[in-house]
């Protein structure tokens, strides 16, 4: 006679009561609030939707934040793998510190970065002052919000990369090595389509946090409209104002833009998963 089937159970309970949970958990952090941006827009209507999407002010500060996002989440992406390659293929001295280093920005207030930030890229600052010789100004343009979002940012990349980095196997690299593949080659035909989803998981991340960001940017921008203005204080301004139904319009607007580059990073990443699977 055959033993009967021991069920399969898991440390956790069964499907329907997670997968309720996790639609509570869900709907209670993500979904409700949005649902209320979007249904409890008082006084904003149709008209006034498109007079403050058409307006150039608003146009003006979603480039910045879209431009300069982009841009610091592009230097993380070379910057953080370089980072993390080191931190996992190499031992040194002091390995352990600067490995703690890297979740520096999750720990530090958003708004303690600004103002360090500020007083050292400044014209007056220890790294302002040098640079200010070489004729480039940081503190109050783009650059300075894109060297604000690079440091909110790293953390995203470094820590998406370390686990597959972890992973990867060695002796692939030395098979590739004795088959005449050069170091280069070796990189980007062996190591670089295992790390593409992971790099561009990372990318998106800091994308995402860029776009949003508020408090390390608001110091080193200068808030200059039209020039160096992001969306997220756009809306903090708006509403200073008691101007809701203008904030709610910029707010939405962002939301759907985010929402839609967030989307195709997701259809690229899973795109470059099939074909390097």
């Amino acid at each position: 006679m055959k033993a009967a089937a021991v069920p399969n159970r898991g440390i956790l309970p069964g499907f329907g009561l997670t997968l309720g949970i996790t639609i509570f958990y869900l709907s209670l952090v993500v979904l409700i609030p949005i649902s209320a941006l979007l249904f409890n827009s008082t006084g904003l209507t149709w008209g006034k939707f498109a007079e403050v999407a058409t307006d150039p002010r608003v146009i003006a500060s979603y480039k910045v934040s879209f431009l300069t996002a982009g841009a610091a989440a592009l230097v993380d992406a070379v910057l953080g793998l370089l980072l993390a390659w080191v931190l996992v293929r190499y031992d040194f001295p002091g390995k352990n510190i600067f490995d703690s280093l890297v979740d520096l920005p999750f720990a530090l207030p958003t708004a303690v970065a600004g103002v360090a930030l500020t007083s050292i890229y400044a014209k007056t600052g220890w790294m302002g002052s040098w640079l200010a010789q070489l004729g480039i100004e940081v503190a109050f343009t783009p650059l300075g919000i894109i060297i604000a979002l690079m440091f909110i940012g790293i953390p995203f990349v470094v820590r998406t990369l370390q686990p597959v980095l972890q992973e990867l196997e060695a002796d692939v690299e030395e098979a590739a090595a004795t088959l005449g593949s050069g170091r280069v080659r070796t990189f980007f035909s062996v190591i670089l389509p295992q790390l593409a989803p992971p790099l561009v998981t990372g990318f998106a991340l800091a994308f995402a946090r860029g776009i949003g960001e508020y408090g390390s940017v608001v110091f080193i921008s200068g808030n200059m409209p039209l020039k160096t203005e992001i969306a997220p204080l756009l809306i903090m301004s708006k509403l200073e104002r008691f101007d809701y139904a203008g904030a709610t319009a910029v707010a939405i607007i962002l939301l759907l833009i985010s929402f839609l580059l967030l989307l195709g990073t997701n259809l690229l990443q899973r795109w470059i998963r099939k074909n390097a699977g």
